[in-house]
């Protein structure tokens, strides 16, 4: 009879343990509720694909740190597949330099914009194969450049080398996205020298996004915040240095979601959370 009594009392505390560890797998995956950024579909993987964008410069290794660390964790939580990086410095970029060097999962593809005034090539191309059998050309410019450009021999046959190539290269894309990439925002601000030339310089830029189907444009904080212009999305990465014009000095990172249908965006702050998210359906067509 005392055998009998003791095995309902095994059984029990056999249950209470499994309920337990159940309970505690439950509350440990809803404890990152971030990872449905890129979960299975339908019992099959997801054919997104991620990268990250960042504006890079000079900053205290202090300040680096954290901003490196939390990259990191989401380009092993995420399998980005590379880095852009807005930077007036070319592969001289103090944030890619110490990523490389400190931080393992960092050790991706970096793409760097440059900006310059000398004769140096500072644009690129990169055309990026998708998981679902389509391409994102992702183009950077020499913003620092083209602000010297003259517009009036650029019309009249001689002009820019660099806006001459981007022409080409845009007439020529036919991948499915396209992303252009440059340092310096569209935009003129009160304090910027010759606010003429640069305005037709950055509208003759906005008029080839249009012309050419470019989807959408990233670089650093501008002067005046916008979001899309007519058929092209402007991307703002966060800027750690702040602007002044009573803006918030704010640090942080862009991951960009790839699908077939549309570009999502989402802005991950120090901390790791998301802070706002921007989609950009095909062909520019843009949903906040």
């Amino acid at each position: 009879m005392e055998r009998n009594l003791r095995k309902p009392s095994w059984v029990c505390t056999l249950i209470v343990q499994c309920s337990l560890c159940f309970a505690l797998y439950v509350a440990l995956n809803l404890g990152h509720p971030q990872k449905s950024v890129n979960q299975k579909r339908n019992g099959r993987k997801s054919l997104d694909f991620n990268f990250i964008s960042v504006t890079g410069g000079f900053r205290p290794l202090e300040q680096q740190i954290p901003l490196l660390k939390q990259m990191e964790n989401v380009a092993r939580s995420y399998e980005t597949r590379f880095v852009v990086s807005t930077s007036e410095f070319g592969e001289d970029d103090p944030l890619r330099q110490n990523a490389s060097r400190l931080f393992p999962s960092l050790k991706l593809p970096w793409y760097i914009t440059k900006t310059s005034k000398e004769k140096e090539i500072g644009y690129f191309q990169e055309q990026i194969k998708l998981p679902h059998g389509e391409t994102l050309d992702v183009i950077g410019i020499d913003t620092g450049s083209l602000q010297e450009t003259n517009l009036t021999a650029l019309s009249s046959g001689a002009g820019d080398n660099q806006l001459n190539w981007l022409t080409r290269t845009l007439e020529a894309t036919n991948s499915h996205w396209c992303m252009v990439v440059g340092f310096h925002p569209l935009d003129v601000c009160e304090e910027q020298k010759n606010q003429v030339e640069a305005k037709q310089i950055y509208e003759h830029l906005h008029q080839m996004f249009m012309k050419f189907g470019v989807n959408a444009y990233l670089s650093k904080h501008g002067c005046i915040k916008r979001s899309h212009q007519d058929s092209v999305t402007y991307i703002e990465n966060p800027d750690p240095f702040g602007l002044g014009n009573g803006r918030e000095m704010v640090d942080g990172f862009l991951l960009h979601r790839v699908s077939s249908l549309e570009i999502v965006t989402y802005f991950i702050s120090l901390e790791g959370k998301v802070k706002q998210k921007k989609v950009i359906r095909q062909r520019g067509k843009e949903a906040m």
